[in-house]
């Protein structure tokens, strides 16, 4: 069964929300002057109250190593979501387990056909051995409260980074994900897990418990 992680978590009401509707990872994003920017001291308490087997997720983007370390600290990170442009050789030393967002185009059509262009992905590979995952997002940046184009999921399994021996990776899928696309995405992909944010919320920061309930149900009966 595919793992849900709901992110752009800002606040104990809705970690409760997510964790009832059976998310198994919640994410916290420190990227300042972001519309879901959180502190440690905001995000510790919620941590603390998590119950077991649910993993709260860092969310930096080129941040220094040592600041990231300080926050994990803080907060009692389980897992850290790198959403910048990081090489592959500053995420190492990390003691905790590493995800790397890799950018995609939104799906787009020429003259009526997918446009399948896959030299995004096999910058994944580059990470092969420092990250514990690779999570696809759309390049289009972070959502304000509008629904965010999804990147073409025929593209991912045509790239071949999720089969095949030595180049198997966990793929965490996201980019304009909601509850009437998601059964699809995971039926196409076959991802690990999916991650979701805007595509579950009232406004940016606030999350809306029935959309919450409806994607982590449709993405986990696929």
């Amino acid at each position: 069964m595919v793992r849900v992680k709901i992110c752009g978590i800002t606040n104990l009401e809705d970690a409760r929300l997510a964790v009832e509707a059976g998310a198994d990872a919640l994410g916290f994003i420190f990227v300042e002057n972001t519309p879901r920017f959180v502190t440690p001291e905001q995000v510790a308490p919620i941590v603390r109250w998590l119950p077991p087997f649910v993993t709260p997720v860092g969310v930096f983007w080129d941040h220094p190593s040592g600041h990231v370390k300080a926050v994990a600290e803080a907060c009692g990170l389980r897992a850290l979501q790198f959403h910048g442009d990081e090489p592959p050789e500053t995420l190492t030393g990390h003691s905790l387990p590493v995800i790397k967002t890799i950018k995609l185009p939104p799906a787009s059509e020429i003259d009526g056909l997918p446009e399948f262009r896959i030299g995004e992905l096999f910058g994944a590979l580059r990470y092969r051995g420092v990250a514990s995952a690779i999570l696809l997002d759309t390049a289009v940046r972070w959502s304000e409260g509008e629904r965010r184009p999804p990147v073409e999921w025929k593209r991912i399994t045509l790239a071949g980074i999720n089969s095949g021996p030595g180049t198997r990776m966990h793929i965490v899928l996201s980019g304009g994900l909601v509850a009437e696309n998601v059964a699809e995405a995971v039926r196409i992909v076959r991802p690990f897990a999916v991650d979701v944010n805007s595509g579950v919320e009232v406004q940016p920061g606030k999350k809306d418990p029935d959309k919450v309930r409806r994607f982590v149900a449709e993405a986990k009966r696929t």
